[in-house]
């Protein structure tokens, strides 16, 4: 809603309160006894009621009201209340009705003869008791779709608003031969409307329905323009009218910048004179003590306001005529059998007809069935400076346009026009110059996207301005409020008119906004810090070979001690008798066998460590275990000493994690996302099981693990000392591992593959003239592909996304080296 600050007008507040003070004292003066019924959540609606009252309250004249709250929906309270006002004796009643109590309302007027006034809608028919303040808006509407020439549309309406400019419509689209879409959005269920709206708007999509009637209250339109708003079908090339008296009142905020055109009527016009002065004392009113005075009154409150004043005039005329208005016998009961009707009824209700005025929704005047004519309604539309009138419409003019640009964007010239060009400040792509405080506007950045646009406005032959994204973010929508940010945001919402930057291409995006090709092929990669250098330490001989393998060395030994001390026990060879010295006799005459346990053990080892022993088997069993064993430890020592050498001289860094199914298994490194970006919302929409776990503790995490710069991200890892994990674009964590102080890695292979791409709102001229720059440049898509080539060589220099990241390449640098190819 448009609210207004209160001018301090303190005359004319002042003025205002003396005359509520003196209304309120006129209790001796005569006085006409009115009815109220006004449904829940009227307050404003309530509030014009009552300065009407106290505004045109006389010293020789007074309307006294009795004022029913009730639900307009209900035919039994509308019963109630209606027979409870009557019985106390009112003479006229103002209230609201809706499609479920209109025919009991126009019912009990007709039997009783108690005149209705109302600012509902017009009802069907003929009914002589029911004065409507609202003027017939289906002329006006059949008007201004004659002028836009329109053949082919859909008509969105609310059947709790009645059925007769729907037959309307359908009957001139039958003379016409015109296309006509009807839709009832009145009867959708409110906890799923939302999800209704976007569905509808869907499929209009799909029937290429892009003219758009929208016949419902302000309320219905504002849920609606919310989702229209949702999926991006409020840009160029979109036309909505709205088929009510109240253009102003909606907060067309959201829907200002998107670009498309969007058209409607107002009743109200705040440049009138009488408006104007009105509108001064609204001001003055405290929201406290009058509820909706903090806003501009809505249309329904101004013929609330009328309503008042026509009553007001129309029971003076009476007193003045000395007209005897009492009530005699049962003609207070409306339950009566049979019903009496109110003799007087007739005269009010034609004094009411008689009634012609100015207030604030025009010329007031009625026929003699009650409703409205000879009134003037404004055709207003929807511009970037907000709301303008473009013409008027009246029952003998019909529609005259005093405003021929109708539709400044669709004929606006791209060459006499300076493209705005969102972009954000992420290395290489688009960075501030050393001396950029030096230059001025585009001279100011550099990196490859600020060559990019050169290029794309060079050769579409257009004036650009780069402005960086004001709150620095890629662009997501808002789960509550569902407003895109970032760069999509300002596509969106018409703030630029295209985005060249590392903008992921996403489903999600390409629902509101369009891509071009990709120009960039990525994926989505883990960062981590680069593990630390680890040094030789006292027991670091035993790297070269795995835990598994020295445990099998030991039993191996052991099992080869054993097998050979089992061996000589059994074998007759390695018994013999000990030989004595030179002459002398032998001690004894029993055998003695050198292979004992710890023999064994020691002829093992000597073999192990390539030493040797005093002692070796004689036995050819014995030789042959031997043998295997000479064999085996031949292998594993020449291995052992060839990786010990490189294991001594190469520092090894041995990294914590190698996938993402390493991340999400384990509970000590954090790891995050930035925050409104396309990486975020890859997590959040997939439906992969590792994906999702990752997902609910990146959504869980305390404190929160998502940053809101790529730089902020690298930053946190490099000072979590390996205790965080970042998530980001393959092609950005390859380029700042690469960049001092070179303490960054990427680890794993990528999460998915996906594509940068160049954007623009949906329907803008920019897309088809992007479409002509890359056919008329086929070898741009090659220079592109450079990203992802592992290395090109161009005479003596050499591609590869390193080199080409850290020596910052100009495009036309980059273009002339490929050229040589050819």
């Amino acid at each position: 809603m448009w609210r207004r600050g209160r001018s301090p007008n303190t005359t004319m507040e002042l003025l205002f309160v003396v005359t509520l003070l003196w209304s309120e004292a006129l209790c001796g003066s005569p006085s006409v006894q009115i009815g109220g019924l006004f449904p829940r959540g009227a307050d404003q609606e309530y509030s014009a009621f009552r300065v009407g009252m106290v505004q045109f309250g006389m010293a020789d004249f007074r309307l006294t009201p009795h004022i029913d709250n009730l639900e307009v929906a209900n035919s039994f309270a509308v019963t109630n209340c209606f027979c409870s006002q009557f019985s106390r004796g009112v003479y006229a009643i103002f209230g609201f009705y809706d499609k479920k109590s209109v025919n009991t309302i126009t019912s009990f007027c007709e039997t009783l003869h108690v005149s209705f006034i109302t600012p509902s809608f017009p009802a069907e028919g003929m009914n002589q008791f029911v004065l409507q303040m609202r003027p017939d808006i289906k002329g006006p509407l059949v008007s201004l779709v004659e002028y836009y020439k329109w053949e082919k549309f859909a008509y969105l309406y609310d059947s709790d608003r009645g059925l007769s400019t729907l037959q309307v419509i359908l009957d001139t689209a039958a003379e016409k031969k015109w296309v006509v879409t009807a839709i009832n959005v009145g009867n959708l269920k409110d906890e799923r409307k939302d999800e209704a709206y976007r569905s509808l708007f869907q499929d209009l999509e799909i029937r290429k329905e892009r003219r758009i009637i929208l016949d419902c209250e302000q309320d219905k339109v504002r849920d609606i323009m919310e989702q229209v708003i949702t999926i991006g079908r409020h840009v160029k090339g979109y036309h909505y009218i709205i088929a009510n008296l109240g253009f102003v009142d909606g907060d067309l905020s959201k829907i200002q910048y998107g670009g498309a055109n969007v058209s409607g009527f107002q009743i109200v016009d705040f440049d009138d004179p009488v408006v104007a002065k009105f509108d001064q004392r609204w001001e003055a009113l405290e929201e406290k003590e009058y509820p909706g005075a903090d806003i501009r009154i809505r249309y329904t409150s101004a013929l609330t306001y009328d309503a008042v004043h026509v009553m007001t005039e129309a029971f003076r005329f009476l007193h003045k005529q000395r007209i005897d208005m009492s009530r005699r016998g049962n003609s207070g009961d409306c339950l009566a059998n049979p019903a009496v009707p109110w003799a007087q009824g007739v005269e009010i209700e034609r004094a009411l007809k008689q009634v012609r005025v100015d207030g604030l929704t025009g010329n007031i005047q009625f026929d003699q069935y009650g409703k409205r004519i000879n009134y003037s309604v404004t055709v207003m539309e929807l511009k970037n400076s907000g709301p303008v009138k473009i013409g008027y419409w009246n029952e003998v003019d019909k529609m005259v346009v005093t405003k021929s640009d109708l539709y400044p964007n669709d004929t606006m010239g791209m060459e006499n026009k300076t493209v705005i060009v969102s972009t954000i400040l992420e290395a290489p792509y688009v960075m501030l110059k050393k001396n950029s405080e030096l230059f001025q506007d585009n001279d100011r950045y550099e990196g490859y996207c600020v060559d990019l646009a050169a290029e794309i406005a060079k050769h579409c032959g257009i004036r650009y301005q780069l402005r960086i994204v004001g709150d620095g973010k890629y662009g997501a929508r808002d789960a509550e409020t569902k407003i895109w940010n970032g760069m999509v945001g300002e596509l969106v919402y018409g703030k630029a008119d295209i985005a060249v930057a590392p903008l992921t291409i996403t489903l999600v995006r390409e629902e509101v906004i369009d891509f071009s090709k990709p120009f960039m092929s990525l994926g989505i990669s883990i960062m981590i810090k680069k593990p630390q250098k680890s040094k030789p330490g006292v027991f670091s001989f035993l790297d070269p070979l795995a835990y598994e393998i020295w445990m099998c060395i030991v039993f191996a030994y052991i099992g080869v001690s054993v097998v050979l001390f089992l061996v000589s026990r059994f074998s007759p060879y390695e018994w013999t008798l000990e030989e004595p010295e030179d002459g002398a006799m032998p001690l004894t005459t029993e055998s003695t066998n050198e292979f004992g346990i710890f023999n064994s053990l020691w002829f093992s080892l000597g073999a192990f460590m390539r030493q040797g022993c005093d002692i070796s088997p004689r036995s050819l069993s014995g030789r042959i275990v031997g043998g295997v064993w000479w064999f085996f430890t031949l292998i594993i020592i020449s291995s052992y000493t060839a990786n010990l050498a490189a294991f001594l001289t190469v520092e090894r860094m041995v990294s914590p994690i190698e996938s993402a199914e390493d991340l999400a298994k384990q509970s000590e490194i954090c790891y995050g996302t930035l925050d409104s970006g396309s990486t975020k919302e890859f997590f959040r929409r997939s439906k992969i099981a590792l994906f999702d776990k990752m997902w609910q503790y990146m959504k869980s995490a305390e404190p929160s693990v998502f940053v809101k710069k790529t730089s902020e991200g690298v930053l946190r890892v490099r000072k979590s000392k390996g205790k965080y994990a970042y998530l980001l674009e393959s092609t950005m964590n390859e380029y700042i591992e690469q960049r001092k102080p070179c303490d960054t890695m990427k680890v794993g292979g990528n999460l998915d593959s996906k594509g940068y791409g160049i954007a623009t709102p949906k329907g803008s001229p920019l897309s088809t003239l992007q479409m002509a720059v890359w056919l008329r440049l086929p070898c741009l898509l090659t220079l592109l592909c450079l990203f992802v080539l592992p290395s090109l060589s161009v005479g003596s220099e050499s591609f590869s996304l390193q080199n080409v990241f850290s020596h910052n390449y100009s495009y036309l640098h980059l273009l002339n080296l490929l050229l040589k190819l050819h």
